[in-house]
């Protein structure tokens, strides 16, 4: 019970955390009619800032902003669409029941992400991809889970929506994997589900 109380007092204190937002947001974008074309300015492909709620095993969870990067104007043709990539950096704070208590981690990203769009660039929506290293302020350990390093590997792949006039808004659901690649043991590693708002500017 002391458990269960501690978490809901957290989830009380970070109300992003909780998908009902996510949720509202995600329904809003899939409604939204599609467009034929791109748009006069399209940001789509400009920078963007984003706030991301994280889920996983183990009473773990994880709120993180981050921004993106374009790699300029490098692009790609790619089974009928466009492949473009950018640089993603992000500050984490996870919060988990570890050993002796409740407890957290801040942990620092930076992954080069591909992401691929349909239709020649012109689709809504679109895969992404990517592989990067973490920093965390200390080892995540929990009951029965624990990593052996503070510097990990996080992988993950998305499927995505950008909605609004000029293409400005995005919403992203995704699943990560973050170990160490076995440079030290045990390498247990943990699965996160993400979903992400994103403004681009």
């Amino acid at each position: 019970m002391p458990t269960i109380a501690r978490r809901s007092a957290f989830f009380r204190r970070t109300a992003l955390l909780s998908p009902a937002p996510f949720l509202a947001a995600a329904a809003a974008c899939l409604t939204a009619p599609p467009a034929l074309a791109q748009p006069s300015e399209d940001r789509a492909y400009a920078p963007s800032v984003y706030v991301q709620g994280e889920w996983a095993r183990r009473q773990t969870d994880a709120i993180t902003i981050g921004a993106t990067l374009p790699w300029g104007t490098w692009r790609r043709p790619l089974w009928g669409g466009e492949l473009r990539g950018h640089w993603d950096v992000s500050l984490s704070r996870w919060s988990f029941d570890g050993i002796g208590g409740h407890n957290s981690a801040v942990v620092v990203g930076v992954a080069p992400t591909l992401r691929l769009r349909p239709d020649e660039g012109r689709s809504l929506w679109f895969w992404e991809a990517g592989i990067g290293a973490t920093v965390a302020s200390h080892r995540y350990r929990v009951q029965d889970h624990e990593f052996s390093t503070r510097f990990n590997f996080a992988s993950h792949l998305g499927l995505g929506r950008n909605f609004g006039a000029q293409r400005q808004h995005e919403l992203m659901l995704s699943v990560q994997h973050v170990s160490n690649a076995g440079i030290k043991s045990p390498n247990p590693g943990e699965n996160f589900l993400q979903l992400r708002y994103a403004l681009h500017f």
